[in-house]
């Protein structure tokens, strides 16, 4: 049987907790440690899922084998380095980093190191996504909505996510999956939106049209009352309607000159307890992750792309 990785999590606030938990509870990993800015915090979790309670990020590194990153996207760099330095593999949450200059940086030091450098782009894992992987065929028009309520407040900084756009706070989980889906470079963007509750846009808009004729319009927003995950794409020969967050679907052929739909079974997981599973089993195996730093670094390049457009106005 396969020696069990040690395993910690810089970050134990909201979504760090949930790292936490999966951790200590996946048979192919030991969560020894979690470090935290608010040590009383990390205290509460250490002593919740049976870890220690690192008194810095450099006594995390000594104890574990590989780790997840769930600190504020403007401090994903410089915790990332330090522990890519001392011999980490990462598990970074999404996006990768505030710039590209961050992000190549990351990739290419976690590369000279030989490690793991995994993004958490948890859409990936999500089980509605293998309906889209399995249905073949180019996607021809694609429509995506991300919309969730305004984060609660934090005793130490903004509320979670809104130190970047809701671009790269939210909207960054799909423009991922479009690239996956796509995989053709994006030819045209017009972008809208705007910020309403912080100081960058809580609500957004972007139309892209890829070089192979591709159609993607996405909308993410956290200002909304409720929370929708949703994605549908049409193909030449159909149509596919899916939740990501009740985890349930619908297609719609053409048959006979009449539209049929038909549900899709569908089995419910985990997204993040399968990502962080993925994660583990990379490590072990020293395998490539499903979305590994350059995937990510992608993705965060056509966000920052999307948001230089914002900046300049509709065109």
């Amino acid at each position: 049987m396969t020696a069990r990785t040690r395993v910690g999590v810089v970050g134990v606030g909201a979504l760090g907790e949930h790292h936490a938990r999966i951790y200590s509870q996946l048979p192919t990993a030991q969560l020894v440690a979690v470090y935290d800015i608010n040590a009383e915090r990390a205290q509460t979790i250490a002593q919740r899922f049976g870890a220690r309670a690192a008194h810095s990020l450099q006594e995390l590194a000594d104890l574990v084998e590989a780790a997840s990153v769930v600190v504020p996207t403007d401090r994903h760099r410089d915790v990332s380095v330090e522990l890519l330095q001392r011999g980490v593999h990462l598990l970074v949450e999404k996006p990768i980093a505030v710039t590209t200059e961050e992000a190549r940086e990351m990739v290419e030091l976690a590369e000279r190191k030989g490690l793991i450098l995994q993004v958490g782009h948890v859409e990936r894992f999500n089980p509605v996504l293998g309906v889209l992987e399995n249905i073949g065929g180019r996607p021809r028009f694609i429509e995506a909505h991300r919309l969730a309520p305004y984060p609660p407040p934090r005793p130490d900084g903004p509320p979670r996510g809104t130190e970047v756009s809701v671009i790269l706070d939210l909207m960054i989980h799909d423009l991922e999956v479009l690239l996956h889906l796509v995989r053709s470079p994006v030819q045209k963007i017009h972008a809208v939106g705007v910020p309403v509750l912080s100081r960058t846009e809580d609500i957004a808009n972007v139309r892209l049209q890829f070089e192979d004729g591709a159609i993607a319009n996405v909308t993410a927003s956290r200002i909304s009352p409720d929370r929708m995950r949703k994605i549908r794409v049409f193909y030449e020969h159909a149509y596919v309607s899916l939740d990501y967050l009740n985890q349930n679907g619908e297609i719609y052929r053409l048959q006979n000159g009449r539209i049929v739909r038909e549900a899709i079974p569908i089995e419910r997981g985990e997204p993040l307890a399968n990502e962080l599973a993925s994660f583990v089993d990379c490590v072990q195996r020293h395998a490539e992750p499903v979305v590994d730093g350059r995937q990510a670094a992608r993705a965060l390049q056509l966000a920052i792309e999307i948001h230089r457009r914002l900046d300049a106005g509709p065109s």
